[in-house]
């Protein structure tokens, strides 16, 4: 090859090589991106948390809830005093709180979340009997208990179980009054203001549904938002569980949505394992 082609060859090799090399990268990008997902071992949902499914539900008066549904033995109660969605973990915001002290019973197997024991360690409801969220593992049962102590629930086995407080949610069609008059029997706290709203309830498959709403609402309408959710999902029929606390501490994190509330830091929060 003469000296002249040598330059020609050199000058045309870039311009003959630059497709097939910009084809080639984006073949290798296309790749690695596909074995990526092949061997990621928690898919789309980071840190493990796929035991659980996501659904969001708009009601006609424009109330949006976000629900997290999955099963009983999937979740445990933990002291975080941190705001939901800056946490290591997926779930909603737990029982009512004042400063670091647990206003709400939260307690697996007899031990509260908080603190050994006393005020404030998630042993009580403090002041009130309040609607109490149980699932005896024994008996594979869901119940809502209004009860002042954990001393005062009912279970089977007290090392096979966890009960999280709050306000009683009556999910039973029927006279509104009727579950009003539960809530306010129980001292829920401004039942008519339009504040954000956070739930927990079971359903007839013995499934745990952690429900958030993104918008401000009155009791009444978070929980007509709920019973409408309910009758669009015919997976299974919800039965009852509780309000949780609201307004600012409402909150959520998965990785389908991430509900902040206003900010502010929580004692506790239900939490998924998985």
């Amino acid at each position: 090859m003469t000296d002249a082609e040598n330059r020609v060859s050199r000058r045309r090799w870039p311009m003959l090589n630059a497709p097939g090399a910009a084809i080639l990268i984006a073949a290798l990008f296309v790749f690695s991106g596909i074995a990526y997902m092949l061997i990621r071992p928690d898919g789309d949902k980071p840190d493990g948390f796929r035991e659980y499914a996501y659904s969001r539900h708009e009601s006609p008066d424009g109330v949006k809830i976000h629900l997290l549904k999955t099963s009983p033995d999937n979740i445990k109660f933990e002291r975080v005093n941190a705001n939901v969605a800056d946490t290591a973990f997926f779930g909603v915001n737990g029982g009512f709180f004042y400063e670091r002290a647990l206003l709400s019973i939260a307690v697996h197997n007899d031990v509260p979340v908080n603190a050994a024991s006393g005020y404030g360690s998630g042993e009580e409801n403090v002041k009130y009997a309040r609607g109490t969220l149980v699932w005896d593992s024994a008996a594979a049962k869901f119940s809502v208990q209004t009860v002042r102590s954990a001393a005062d629930i009912e279970v089977t086995d007290r090392h096979r179980y966890w009960a999280q407080g709050g306000i009683s949610l009556d999910l039973s069609p029927g006279p509104e009054s009727m579950w009003r008059w539960k809530a306010d029997a129980e001292r829920m706290p401004f039942p008519d203001d339009r504040r954000l709203r956070t739930a927990a309830v079971y359903d007839d498959r013995g499934r745990l549904l952690l429900i958030v709403s993104e918008n401000a609402a009155t009791a009444s309408q978070f929980r007509q938002a709920i019973m409408e959710y309910d009758k669009q999902d015919s997976d299974a029929a919800l039965l009852g569980g509780i309000f949780l606390d609201g307004d600012g501490s409402s909150q959520l994190r998965s990785t389908e949505a991430v509900l902040p509330g206003d900010r502010r830091s929580v004692v506790q929060m239900i939490r998924l394992l998985r």
